[in-house]
């Protein structure tokens, strides 16, 4: 039987898991490293450390599984998209990576812009606006306030592929994470030299881009004896964390959208053609489906939310045990009726992307009076994410994209009041899948399509995903949902100006 491995380089960690060609899992290891932040909404990364914890999650898994190196076959790579790391012409790592919810990049934003002709000239060359959290304003900020560096600039690497370099020595990307760097003609599915020129960047500092089950090369000698594995396998182009995430969910028709609550939240619906939001609240990019799109809205700090209530406020607290805290805060949510009182959270902890593409957004609780409690702020604090998708599902529903089935992923696929909270917010039942390991089985599949296992990724999804179950919505949740919503979206609106003068003070 032929086994292939599906490692996944996120923010918090690396997760690595071996499948076989039934998809599987016979093995997993995650191994965690830090997040640097020098400054309010600085966020960077030191891509060495995804390196060892790709080893070192690789070796568990190898050791777990028992299996022989020339089992597998093949690997496939998944990864935080928009982090640029930089190389210089020895491929060393130049200064540390600026990561997807990095938030610097305001002014190059507008740079960007200006150089396209314009918002919608922009939206036209590369199916998107100019965000703080793409790759592209990332070099224009190395080029623009460290100078000295990008002089040494070389190669601009997405961090999976980074880690493709270090596995097989070379540099490639592939489509659906090059989507996410804003330099990708997202309709032609290869690098814009329109937009590279208008922003007098060479071509040459990105790698050439594969289809996501592409084979892009196989194991340099020292790093196969170094993970317990042979020169023979394979590395596949792999995919972008959200696209990777849809192919392990099976969201690769028309009619599916999978709602993703982990550090970021991300709606996530397939497309057979390339679909606009001419305001450019949602991005378009490819699909790590061959020859299909997707469109996707993004929320910076969806669990990241709740990490922050949890972990920063929370912890310490009488009555949270250290060690069960998340499962002590979200019963004392479960206790509080739907709409928390009243009580309103906005997540913004980080900016927002999806659908006010601001940097100087914040969070907020908004309606407290003296008969909250903990357990309502708690509530807030997950509806206020769940309201956040719901900016999005909107959107989606407002193009007329059709929506027949919703898959949940992520933390808040695990979470059984985070799945009814979104099917009553949606009005719409939420499925669960009967195995949910997320981007690391989504690039799994697409090494053993790359492999020749399957014919097409399209077959993999239906042969090795089930769904579980549904959770159907609740009437009298969603009339209560559906008159807050108004409330929450009019919100921002009410404190935009406010929040940017305090992210001046901050």
């Amino acid at each position: 039987m032929r086994f292939y491995l599906g490692i996944d380089v996120g923010t918090s960690g690396t997760k690595t898991l071996l499948i076989d060609e039934q998809g599987k899992v016979h093995a997993e290891a995650s191994s965690e490293y830090p997040l640097h932040q020098p400054r309010p909404g600085w966020t960077e990364q030191d891509p060495e450390d995804w390196w060892q914890a790709t080893v070192q999650s690789v070796r568990q898994v190898m050791q777990r599984s028992g299996r022989k190196p020339s089992d597998v076959r093949a690997i496939g790579l998944s990864g935080q998209m928009h982090g640029s790391v930089f190389l210089d012409k020895r491929n060393k790592v130049i200064r540390p990576a600026l990561l997807w919810n990095d938030q610097r990049t305001v002014a190059e934003c507008e740079q960007i812009t200006a150089a396209a002709g314009g918002r919608k000239a922009l939206i036209k060359m590369v199916a998107n606006p100019a965000l703080t959290g793409f790759t592209a304003p990332k070099i224009l900020w190395m080029r623009n306030h460290e100078p000295k560096k990008f002089d040494r600039l070389a190669k601009v690497l997405l961090p999976k592929d980074e880690i493709r370099r270090r596995l097989t020595g070379e540099f490639a990307s592939e489509v659906s994470d090059a989507s996410g760097t804003l330099l990708l003609d997202v309709v032609k599915r290869q690098w814009s030299k329109k937009l590279l020129g208008k922003l007098d960047l060479d071509p040459d500092l990105l790698p050439p881009v594969f289809e996501s089950e592409d084979v892009t090369g196989t194991l340099l000698p020292e790093v196969a004896e170094q993970l317990g594995l042979t020169t023979e396998c394979k590395v596949v182009g792999g995919a972008g964390d959200c696209a990777a995430g849809a192919v392990g969910n099976g969201v690769v028709r028309r009619g599916i959208l999978s709602t993703s609550v982990g550090t970021s939240g991300v709606m996530f619906v397939h497309s057979d053609q390339p679909q606009y939001d001419t305001a450019g609240r949602l991005h378009t990019f490819c699909h790590a489906v061959r020859g299909k799109w997707h469109m996707m809205g993004v929320n910076l700090t969806s669990g990241g939310s709740l990490q922050w209530w949890v972990d920063s406020v929370l912890k310490g607290l009488v009555g949270i045990d250290s060690d069960q805290r998340y499962a002590a805060a979200t019963a004392e949510a479960q206790s509080i009726a739907p709409g928390s009182g009243g009580l309103l959270f906005l997540p913004y902890l980080s900016g927002e992307r999806t659908p006010h593409a601001d940097p100087h957004a914040r969070g907020a609780f908004v309606g407290l009076n003296t008969t909250h409690g903990r357990g309502h702020m708690t509530r807030a604090v997950m509806e206020g994410v769940t309201f956040a998708l719901r900016d999005s599902l909107q959107i989606i529903r407002d193009l007329d994209v059709p929506v027949r089935e919703i898959r949940a992923s992520g933390g808040g696929s695990r979470n059984p009041l985070w799945r009814q909270m979104q099917a009553d917010a949606f009005g719409k039942k939420v499925s669960k899948l009967a195995v949910e390991q997320g981007p690391a089985y989504g690039v799994a599949l697409l090494a053993a399509v790359g492999d020749g296992a399957y014919t097409s990724i399209e077959q993999a999804c239906k042969a090795t995903i089930e769904v579980a179950d549904a959770t159907p919505p609740r009437r009298a949740a969603s009339k209560t949902y559906n008159n807050l919503f108004p409330i929450y979206q009019r919100l921002y609106q009410s404190l935009r100006a406010d929040f940017a003068d305090l992210a001046q003070l901050q």
